[in-house]
């Protein structure tokens, strides 16, 4: 398989880490490491539902990220894919799929966040994108508003 994957101890309850990546007045508080930011973030959070994170550069410069929930299972487990736009609609190139786990450990969550890529060049890509420090930076942002929501 060709997946990237972040793994962190997070102190922080998993619901409140489930709902920083599924309230779309949360995402942007806390998606993309800066200077980018996200300009636009819907969510229909159930299987088949559409998501839309538009991610905005220093410069203005726009990158829509469309996709669907594939697995919603509520402070536990969120899958979503760029495979397929709203409606089941094929993307025009799929990329990814994100696998998220949320489980208790310790009195913390245990974040696991798995990317899954089509080939082994989608995966290069990303990695070479930052795929580890990026996430990573985003994982530090994300436990910070966690504690304080």
């Amino acid at each position: 398989m060709h997946d990237l994957t972040l793994t962190r101890l997070i102190d922080a309850p998993r619901d409140k880490l489930f709902r920083c990546w599924t309230d779309p007045e949360l995402i942007p508080l806390w998606f993309c490491p800066p200077p980018w930011g996200v300009s636009k973030a819907e969510v229909d959070l159930r299987p088949g539902g559409s998501c839309l994170i538009v991610m905005r550069g220093p410069e203005g410069q726009e990158m829509p990220n469309p996709g669907v929930y594939l697995e919603v299972v509520p402070n536990e487990k969120l899958v979503f894919t760029d495979a397929f736009t709203s409606a089941w609609e094929p993307s025009e190139k799929p990329f990814m799929t994100g696998i998220l786990t949320f489980a208790d450990e310790a009195g913390k969550t245990r974040y696991t966040a798995t990317v899954r890529h089509w080939t082994a060049e989608d995966k290069a890509q990303h990695e070479a994108m930052g795929f580890h420090e990026g996430w990573g930076i985003a994982t530090d942002q994300l436990e910070a508003l966690a504690k304080r929501i």
